[in-house]
């Protein structure tokens, strides 16, 4: 993990950034010890709302989730996961620079659905 995208995510831990059409986004990120559930020591929450307040896009690893069930393959329960609206996706943590190109392009793609 490149030691500036990690201080990156860190520093940016409690941002909350307003945007001129009523959206805003929040974030939270730590360094945690590393554990089965979070190898890559890193808690995080990087979070997407509309005017209303309702979160459209979330990026975080605060609860585990089961992936759909495959026929004939084996279930892996994962932390890191993405939010849109009610669904709930798995996500592959790389790095902490990927994680925020990954939720700035989750949310440009959404603003360019006409959202806006």
């Amino acid at each position: 993990m490149a030691t500036f995208d990690l201080e990156t995510l860190l520093n940016l831990d409690g941002e909350i950034f307003p945007m001129e059409n009523g959206y805003w986004t929040k974030f939270e990120a730590h360094q945690v010890e590393p554990s089965k559930q979070l190898p890559h020591g890193i808690s995080y929450s990087l979070t997407f709302h509309d005017r209303n307040n309702r979160r459209i896009i979330g990026f975080d690893n605060a609860h585990a989730i089961k992936p759909r069930r495959k026929k004939f393959g084996a279930r892996k329960v994962t932390w890191d996961h993405k939010h849109r609206l009610e669904k709930v996706f798995p996500y592959e943590f790389e790095t902490a620079g990927q994680l925020l190109e990954d939720f700035w392009r989750a949310v440009e793609t959404y603003l360019g659905e006409g959202h806006a």
